[in-house]
């Protein structure tokens, strides 16, 4: 939004333009947001008559009824565009479906598509609404942990190139985020676990409060998805709640202030280091969440070994991820790949490091001096450090999309060891193969569908 004045002012050779846009956006905590009787979605698109909903297929296939009838109740004519989600999928041939599916439907330029979906759906058809007609509004409704406090919180959209973790992508805001927790009652555990560390990341280096209650409730908030499953107790349930909501007010506020990344000293780039090169370089691609923990923990022990934290503080901080069963270490994560995802990160960060360590737990510190040797020698401890912990290290389902395209129980039974080589043989190749295939094949068949209220 702007304010339409802005000066022009001739210069000697030419002139000098200054402006500005003005950004507004809502955040708004809505539980059992299809229950028809609560108005807030609706309300939306009531003055539009219609609603084009851009939908992961793990979502519709849970809630597309409840959805068609929450609309149908509001008499509101819904659009359902299914896409498959997934970290595959975040892809330019995805943002092109979902552009095409925007000229089908007729988009209005400032008609807001509504998006439903993990942080990878959201970004991606965030990038979409970004270049469509050069810019089109959109309003999202996260519906994984990783989503609700991380992905929703930025107003970073973007998409993956090759192995290039989300080198292509724009600043657009939503006009609203709808933060429905109740989601987290149909999410796998292997999701609970991803969006578990992007609040390890929050936490370690910015709000001692939610460490504290993470270090506390571990296991439960992991078994109970942070209080939303019959049985929970009420203690975890207030916990739950604090850790979200302390977590998401603060990421704002070290966001919000930042929204374009002018300033790159930024606390939130704790864990995305290394992480970004390692994340897309195994077979199957490890989950976002283990693949920043991986970072985490090395840059915990580096923060260590630095003297910025004690070593009671180094324990405590890789002791609260391993409780969670997020990932320490990897057979990939060596120093020839560290080095290259140190120069590279130095592209995006002007030239400097800038790597975010806890300074103590709670607080941050950024380093711009680390060589080739502290590294390699950091890690040699490292490595050496995680096989005293549980599973040597290993995350439990660390990989993308085991849970995502199969059900659980017909892979393993539930949670799984992934990553390291057990007798000679890497336990992801299976999984690999079994991605290699057409991924279409192993999912509902993609459409426009149109639910006509």
């Amino acid at each position: 939004m702007s304010d339409m004045s802005a000066t022009v002012t001739p210069v000697t050779n030419g002139f000098h333009i200054e402006g500005y846009e003005k950004i507004t956006y809502d955040f708004r905590f809505v539980d059992n947001i299809f229950d028809p009787k609560k108005t807030d979605l609706a309300d939306c698109y009531r003055s539009w008559g219609r609603c084009l909903v851009i939908i992961d297929s793990n979502v519709h296939s849970i809630y597309g009824p409840a959805l068609e009838k929450y609309f149908s109740e509001h008499n509101i004519k819904c659009v359902i565009k299914v896409i498959l989600g997934g970290e595959l999928h975040k892809t330019m041939k995805t943002k092109i479906e979902i552009l095409d599916t925007f000229a089908e439907y007729g988009l209005v330029r400032k008609e807001p598509v509504l998006v439903i979906g993990g942080g990878v759906l959201t970004d991606v058809a965030g990038y979409a609404c970004a270049s469509y007609r050069r810019t089109s509004n959109f309003i999202r409704i996260p519906t994984t942990l990783i989503g609700l406090i991380d992905a929703s919180v930025s107003i970073k959209v973007g998409l993956n190139h090759g192995k290039l973790k989300n080198r292509l992508g724009a600043y657009h805001a939503p006009l609203i985020t709808f933060l429905d927790f109740s989601f987290l009652k149909t999410l796998s555990k292997g999701h609970i676990r991803n969006g578990f560390a992007e609040l390890v990341k929050i936490s370690t280096v910015s709000e001692k409060t939610v460490f504290n209650l993470m270090d506390k409730y571990t296991e439960e908030l992991i078994e109970t998805h942070f209080g939303y499953m019959d049985g929970a107790s009420d203690e975890v349930r207030e916990a739950g709640k604090q850790i979200n909501y302390i977590g998401i007010k603060k990421m704002l506020e070290l966001e919000v202030p930042n929204l374009h990344e002018i300033m790159l000293d930024r606390v939130i780039a704790f864990g995305h280091t290394w992480s970004p090169t390692l994340e897309l370089a195994t077979p199957v691609p490890l989950r976002h969440g283990h693949a920043i923990n991986i970072d985490m923990a090395f840059s915990t022990t580096i923060a260590w070994k630095r003297g910025l934290i004690t070593i009671e503080e180094r324990d405590r901080i890789l002791g609260l991820m391993s409780r969670a069963g997020l990932t320490l270490d990897h057979e990939l994560f060596e120093i020839e790949l560290i080095w290259k995802a140190t120069k590279s990160i130095m592209l995006t960060r002007d030239g400097l490091q800038r790597a975010a360590m806890p300074n103590p737990i709670g607080t941050c510190a950024f380093l711009n001096d680390l060589t080739y040797e502290e590294l390699e020698e950091a890690l040699k401890v490292h490595k050496e450090l995680v096989k005293s912990f549980p599973r040597a290290g290993d995350g439990v389902d660390a990989y993308i999309d085991h849970c995502d395209y199969m059900a659980e129980n017909e892979m393993d039974g539930g949670d799984v060891v992934l990553g390291k080589k057990v007798n000679g043989e890497l336990l992801v190749d299976a999984v690999a193969s079994t991605l290699s295939l057409d991924v279409n094949t192993m999912s509902k068949e993609k459409g426009l569908c149109s639910a006509v209220m």
